[in-house]
């Protein structure tokens, strides 16, 4: 990169805006996964009510009596399973919302301080998701 042209306080703007969103896709996200696990939970079983419940083998509650476990029906199978499906698309969600934000951050201190080569490899991290190396940028402010 030849030439950057950076407006700090529009890059804060940005972030702030960016912050909002990221908080309501994180307000909507929980709101999700209560929702699901709620109808998991209203799903029922296909077994009759007194095999509804069964002891774990080998685990015990916290006052030392056995830990019971509600059996699942194919409802709550099906949800606890696309639940599981999209566990990989919700990280990369946070992932690339969290490596956006802090390397716009990094970048525009370095560019600040006139250390375009660590801008850019500010930039470049965020771009590549690399939450590793932000971290480690940010932890060297």
């Amino acid at each position: 990169m030849t030439r950057w042209d950076i407006r700090p306080q529009g890059v804060q703007g940005q972030l702030e805006k960016t912050a909002t969103k990221a908080g309501d896709v994180e307000k909507a996200l929980t709101a999700l996964l209560t929702h699901l696990q709620e109808a998991a939970q209203a799903a029922g079983t296909a077994v009759p009510g007194s095999q509804s419940e069964m002891t774990v083998p080998g685990k015990r509650g916290p006052d030392n009596s056995p830990l019971a476990q509600k059996a699942l029906g194919p409802v709550a199978a099906g949800i606890g399973e696309f639940v599981e499906g999209k566990k990989k698309d919700l990280t990369d969600i946070a992932e690339r919302i969290e490596a956006s934000m802090t390397g716009a951050v990094l970048a525009t201190r370095e560019y600040i301080e006139g250390d375009l080569e660590a801008a850019k490899q500010a930039q470049d991290a965020a771009r590549a998701v690399n939450l590793d190396v932000l971290r480690d940028l940010r932890g060297k402010q």
